[in-house]
């Protein structure tokens, strides 16, 4: 307050560019200064509890900040603005790139990968730590056929990188446990099937995708069956002909020409005449 009071009334001056310069100057000689006032320090390792700490702080910064934000007008995207901004992320990715220098690789050492290891579970255990309740959803069939396909994913990736190994040889005692072991798990296979699941029914719910799947399977069922009729309509199946078959097929000619020209019924009135006219000539 004393101080105010011996202040008198001054006469403000414009910022000058030298002003400005000198202003930028002292502000670098004053960084300077304090870097070099700074003397050695102890590094400390990052706990859960600092990570913690520091994303509960930038979580605060993020709600102070939108409530700082007033209301603003948005404006649409234009393809000059996409344009604009691809350009801007290809010179800042070349920018970075010019500044890197040569750096000089360092072998990975156990203790290197021990650290590794230990972030990898802590950073593990924290975000565990921080998972919430979740919901359960049913498993799908599209589900179902996404992860048999990263099993057989991971299945092709794990042989890729499997190096080469050492056979040994098949000794009759290796043979002797080997079907020991089938045969126990034969038995306990069989003991765990005989009280689990013999004589009792499966249950499965019957929900509407498992309807819709039921009913897409049988439309493509029907296709199917219709594509491969109308493929084979039309042609036939060449059949080897050997004696026993010709006797057949001509049988059955020989059936199908007296049903077709009634000459069974014609013989029958033959007979029936001639039985007659024996009767004639016995009597007469």
């Amino acid at each position: 307050v004393l101080y105010k009071e011996s202040v008198g009334t001054g006469t403000p001056t414009p910022v000058t560019p030298e002003m400005e310069r000198v202003k930028r100057n002292q502000e670098i000689c004053s960084s300077v200064l304090y870097k070099e006032n700074i003397g050695k320090a102890t590094p400390t390792p990052v706990t859960p509890e600092m990570e913690r700490v520091k994303r509960n702080q930038e979580i605060i910064s993020s709600v102070l900040y939108k409530e700082n934000v007033g209301k603003v007008t948005p404006t649409p995207i234009t393809p000059e603005m996409e344009r604009v901004k691809r350009n801007q992320e290809i010179i800042s990715s070349v920018l970075y790139k010019e500044n890197l220098g040569r750096a000089t690789p360092t072998p990975v050492t156990p203790e290197m990968e021990r650290a590794r290891r230990n972030q990898e579970q802590i950073s593990s255990a924290v975000y565990k730590e921080g998972l919430g309740k979740a919901t359960p959803t049913p498993v799908t069939p599209e589900m179902e056929r996404v992860k048999r396909n990263q099993e057989n994913i991971s299945s092709v990736l794990y042989k890729e990188h499997l190096a080469k190994g050492t056979p040994t040889p098949m000794t009759p005692e290796m043979e002797r446990a080997k079907r020991n072991q089938e045969n126990i798990s034969s038995v306990l296979y069989s003991d765990s099937f005989r009280k689990q699941v013999q004589g009792k029914a499966a249950y499965v719910l019957d929900t509407p995708e498992m309807r819709r799947v039921r009913e897409t399977q049988k439309h493509i069922s029907t296709v199917k069956y219709h594509e491969d009729f109308e493929k084979s309509k039309g042609s036939f199946t060449p059949v080897v002909t050997d004696p026993i078959t010709e006797r057949v097929k001509k049988n059955m000619q020989d059936f199908s020409d007296i049903s077709y020209r009634g000459i069974q019924r014609r013989v029958v009135e033959m007979e029936r005449k001639r039985v007659d006219q024996d009767q004639e000539n016995l009597t007469g």
